[in-house]
């Protein structure tokens, strides 16, 4: 029953791509936001999560903002939602939920992760081990404004490279996830990167000295939103048969997704 469910999460992942509900429009005096989870992921054949719930903390005049479950919203799925976080790359997305909010505030949200993650790689499967200090929620600070009647597309980037962690030499691999969440209008690059031969290929942006990563995918497309305006340098690193290379100088402006001209790589 497992598999049939993962296989019909792939089915619909390229229909629900950045897709809205059939009814998008908020409640009166309520503001809408559209949760989606994209991935930057690590050279692995396969990435799944299992997938219980998302949890929004949401402030508002009436609301009393504490750290009590009772003081958060629950989007809950039907059953758990397998997700392939490989599927989830060079601007393919999946809507995890919609819900409706009083204007105010969202500062945090959480997802809930369940125990069943694995990681396949050259046809081998590694149960992904979670630490439970992290059964309760993977935060995510937002701070996030809501004004009444707007509909909003919040994205929740698993960054994949940085979240899978070798454990010593226990051989435990364990899934320590790092996460952001930005809006979809966030400004950021898009373009491609060819030979796709040259794959793995990992694209890395430094943002006040944190590197945002991600993979280009099947095509050579690539994505990073939620990048703070002003100047970077790029640097696409390919598989070992090919040469690393940087374009400097790539300006971002704010709420624009600068394009960049296609990269080609060359053989060593």
């Amino acid at each position: 029953m497992k598999i049939i469910i993962k296989n019909l999460t792939v089915f619909l992942l390229g229909f629900a791509a950045f897709a809205c509900d059939i009814n998008n429009s908020p409640k009166s005096g309520q503001a809408r936001v559209n949760f989606y989870l994209v991935d930057a992921p690590a050279d692995f054949d396969e990435v799944w999560i299992e997938v219980l719930a998302l949890r929004v903390k949401a402030e508002n005049e009436e609301s009393e903002m504490t750290e009590d479950d009772d003081s958060w919203n629950e989007i809950v799925f039907e059953g758990s939602r397998y997700v392939n976080l490989l599927d989830l790359t060079g601007g393919n997305s999946l809507l995890l939920g919609s819900e409706d909010f009083p204007e105010g505030n969202i500062d945090q949200i959480r997802l809930i992760l369940g125990e069943d993650n694995y990681l396949t790689k050259d046809g081998e499967r590694f149960e992904l081990k979670t630490p439970s200090a992290q059964q309760s929620g993977l935060k995510i600070k937002v701070d996030q404004t809501l004004e009444a009647g707007n509909t909003y597309n919040l994205i929740i980037d698993f960054d994949m490279a940085k979240s899978i962690v070798v454990a010593g030499n226990s051989g435990n691999i364990i899934l320590k996830p790092v996460l952001r969440a930005f809006l979809e209008q966030s400004q950021g690059v898009q373009g491609q990167v060819l030979p796709v031969e040259a794959q793995p290929v990992m694209i890395t942006v430094t943002v006040n000295g944190i590197d945002l990563n991600t993979f280009a995918d099947e095509n050579g497309n690539y994505v990073i939103q939620g990048i703070t305006p002003g100047t970077y340098d790029l640097t696409f690193m390919p598989n070992e048969g090919y040469e690393p290379v940087t374009v400097n100088g790539i300006v971002v402006e704010a709420e624009k997704v600068t394009t960049v001209p296609p990269v080609t790589l060359v053989e060593k």
